[in-house]
């Protein structure tokens, strides 16, 4: 089995103003300093406005930084949109695309998140590219469907391990508290690596990180990293809290 640094990501969502960001920040930067050597990776995804503040609040330390979403585009008259050039210009390292809250709420199709996906690769950043199931494709018995074809539509052609991560998260168990089974979650991991190797050939698919998101916290970390095909975590709610995304990482 090919080692794979477990990565262990915050999506802060719309949440925080200034102070909020720089204490959270500045807790769990402080955590990972007095802890020395660690066996994973932490990554937080602050709102874009946040992301000067939080860059300085971990200045020191081995935290990563990463934006929620970027445009596909590199400038121009986009309002309210941020390019991956402005990210990594900010200290960002990684950037989140396709959550299902943006393909839900601004309808972005998986071309879309492709091109996102591509623009932040060809930027530096390692693209977070999100995939999941709702619940009625899920109670349809389309869970591995709808995952494959995000996964072909999704990716763009010649990622690596070194600029991409996959999030796998059912719609379902976002923020809900519901969870699949450890052994949904493996078979579901399990298939989505077997896709990507379609994609970018097995040896990279074997060296790529995939995330469970979807409502992980302290309780169920431990048991959800230990599976085999479960490379870190992509966390919601139990990242803003400095024990509870701190916990969590200390399950890896």
């Amino acid at each position: 089995m090919t080692a794979r640094r477990t990565l262990i990501a915050g999506n802060w969502k719309m949440n925080g103003l200034s102070a909020d960001a720089k204490a959270l920040a500045g807790g769990l930067a402080e955590k990972l300093k007095a802890a020395g050597e660690v066996n994973f990776e932490m990554l937080v995804c602050p709102p874009a406005i946040m992301i000067p503040v939080v860059a300085a609040a971990i200045s020191g330390s081995t935290m990563q930084l990463g934006g929620q979403d970027n445009h596909m585009n590199e400038k121009g008259a986009h309002t309210g949109d941020t390019s991956a050039a402005m990210l990594k210009d900010a200290g960002c390292g990684y950037a989140i695309v396709g959550h299902s809250e943006r393909r839900t709420d601004h309808g972005e199709s998986d071309e879309v998140v492709k091109a996102k996906a591509a623009a932040a690769q060809a930027n530096g950043l390692v693209a977070v590219v999100c995939i999941g199931e709702t619940e009625a494709q899920r109670d349809a018995g389309k869970t591995l469907d709808v995952n494959g074809s995000q996964i072909a539509g999704s990716v763009p052609d010649g990622s690596t391990s070194a600029n991409t991560v996959i999030a796998y998260e059912p719609v379902w168990a976002i923020g809900t508290g519901r969870t699949p089974t450890s052994a949904e979650v493996q078979d579901v991991h399990a298939f989505i690596r077997a896709e990507l190797a379609k994609k970018i050939g097995q040896a990279e698919a074997d060296k790529t990180r995939i995330l469970y998101g979807g409502s992980m916290n302290p309780k169920n970390a431990k048991e959800l990293l230990a599976l085999a095909d479960v490379d870190g975590g992509l966390i919601g709610g139990a990242s803003l809290k400095v024990d509870d995304f701190w916990a969590v990482a200390q399950s890896a």
